[in-house]
């Protein structure tokens, strides 16, 4: 849900993320620091009014989930916000050299504003199935680059007890992945809004099992917002670099980049089989865009054709591209 679509009077809380602790800024108060461990989320709320607070934070490649995911259990509202965003804003107010670091205040200066102007997205609850999807899909992608690295040595192996070894590996691997997809589809399979969800998402062409378990677990504000912000959460949205009469290339920045990596494999083949895409493709082509650059469209065209089908709880149709 989009923040500034609420009446209630929404008090920013800026919180900077490190490994081991968290810097918070509460409005007109000095930065607290605390641990990043759960007994010292509790006390931090405690005795707090929390109901009109949303604390808000980057994107650290992880270390956020522990109050993350704390702050959805106790239901108080929390954001976390693409990390370039912040350095635009902090750039633009002039208050940061280049290489400053960004600090909690500056976090919640950001929110503030992104607040007032409609454009700050807390996040969707997650139930414990849909976490223990997303840790298990994560792991699942770690084994396979594994299994990519250990294919690599095996392309330039010669030795026979050398490759006798990266085979054994390659089959634990494999056995390990297995294994995984096995657990994520009986927790799909017990749930029946994912099991329908999935279902939706297999009926388009280019989009498999693997892609669709991805898909759930990572990205649960699919279907719930709209086109032109799923196109930003993910990082396929583009971004001018314009000044003055200097026009720059548009670019794409920031998202989840397993969901874009997700949405490119889709894409591969997608574009091959799935009608509307392939038109759309090679309609691009044909007018001299760069391979990369059909590509992203491409990948951002299938996303609002996903989050139309999860939102309106349709099934695809090929004409129902031309539509999203």
């Amino acid at each position: 849900s989009i923040m500034s679509e609420t009446s209630e009077e929404i008090i920013m809380v800026g919180v900077d993320v490190a490994k081991d602790k968290l810097d918070i800024a509460f409005a007109n108060e000095k930065v607290l620091t605390i641990k990043n461990e759960a007994s010292a989320f509790k006390k931090l709320i405690k005795n707090r009014a929390v109901e009109s607070l949303c604390f808000v934070m980057e994107a650290t490649g992880g270390y956020e989930k522990p109050l993350v995911s704390f702050l959805l259990t106790e239901n108080i509202k929390v954001a976390v916000v693409n990390a370039k965003r912040v350095r635009d804003f902090a750039n633009a107010m002039g208050a940061y050299a280049k290489n400053d670091r960004i600090d909690a205040n500056m976090i919640r200066y950001y929110a503030q504003t992104a607040y007032a102007k409609g454009r700050l997205q807390w996040r969707e609850p997650r139930s414990e199935v849909e976490q223990r999807i997303e840790a298990l899909v994560k792991r699942r992608h770690q084994l396979v680059e594994q299994k990519a690295i250990e294919q690599q040595h095996q392309a330039t192996a010669y030795d026979k007890d050398a490759v006798r070894s990266i085979k054994r590996v390659i089959k634990q691997l494999d056995e390990e992945i297995r294994t995984i997809e096995a657990k994520i589809q009986t927790d799909i399979d017990n749930d029946d809004g994912l099991k329908q969800k999935v279902a939706r998402l297999l009926t388009v062409n280019g989009i498999g099992i693997v892609n669709a378990m991805t898909l759930v677990s990572m990205l649960p504000e699919l279907g719930k917002v709209s086109n032109k912000e799923i196109a930003a959460l993910v990082g396929v949205a583009p971004y001018s670099k314009d000044s003055g009469k200097k026009i720059g290339k548009r670019t794409i920045f920031g998202g989840r980049a397993l969901i874009r990596s997700t949405l490119y494999m889709a894409i591969l083949s997608a574009k091959r089989f799935n009608k509307p895409i392939k038109t759309f493709y090679q309609r691009l082509i044909a007018s001299g865009k760069l391979e990369k650059v059909a590509i992203t469209a491409c990948m951002r065209k299938l996303l609002v054709i996903l989050n139309s089908i999860v939102k309106n709880q349709s099934e695809w149709h090929p004409d129902f591209a031309d539509l999203a």
